[in-house]
């Protein structure tokens, strides 16, 4: 696989992969990184595997990035500010509980589906974080976290929502969202826009949704 099979991957859903990090170099680092770390894992990937994808030589890649750790943070950094906009805008948007959840968590499993090899490395490579990068990240996830529970307790306020544990609850509602990474498939029968439809379904069944 080379890095065109990524074009789908981008962070914001541009037809240029990542085209927000320049100069035109660290992008295609990026886009290279993200495909090995998703294809290998982050620890079993080198340095001079992202080179040779993106058609580079080793040392050219410490000119944009000075650790393969640094290159893990951009990928990680992009990836959670793109989910915690995604959850508030649906959190702080119009309509009704249910109707923000559904919105919600379609627009989540939506990016996960359309950007899962993305997604896999985000969601999944949090540990190959040093702790100052670690930390800022887990702070990102501690804000989508309240954005989904902001939804939930105010459902249950609503009366539109039967939640006893609404932290539990969120925590439940955002796995399901973010497993969709592991295992989606462009080659499979569901579109990003149908399994997102399925689990705005699911999950506001699970949290008891009034009809």
């Amino acid at each position: 696989m080379g890095t065109a099979d990524v074009t789908e991957e981008t962070a914001g859903g541009e037809e240029k992969p990542w085209g927000e990090v320049t100069p035109e170099a660290a992008r295609r680092l990026l886009v290279a990184a993200v495909e090995a770390f998703a294809e290998r894992g982050y620890h079993a990937t080198t340095t001079r595997d992202i080179a040779g994808r993106a058609g580079m030589s080793p040392a050219a890649l410490y000119i944009h990035y000075k650790t393969k750790e640094e290159l893990l943070h951009r990928i990680s950094r992009i990836g959670h500010d793109k989910a915690l906009e995604i959850l508030r805008s649906a959190a702080e948007g119009e309509g009704t509980a249910a109707e923000r959840l559904s919105a919600a968590v379609r627009s989540f499993v939506r990016w996960h589906a359309g950007h899962h090899m993305t997604a896999r490395v985000v969601q999944y490579e949090l540990d190959a974080l040093g702790a100052e990068h670690r930390s800022e990240i887990v702070e990102l996830r501690r804000q989508s976290d309240a954005a989904v529970r902001r939804i939930l307790n105010e459902g249950v306020a609503a009366g539109e929502f039967d939640v006893p544990d609404v932290p539990g609850t969120t925590l439940a509602v955002l796995s399901l969202c973010i497993d969709v990474a592991r295992w989606f498939n462009t080659q499979g029968r569901r579109t990003p826009d149908e399994v997102g439809a399925l689990y705005a379904d699911l999950v506001l069944r699970m949290v008891g949704a009034q009809k």
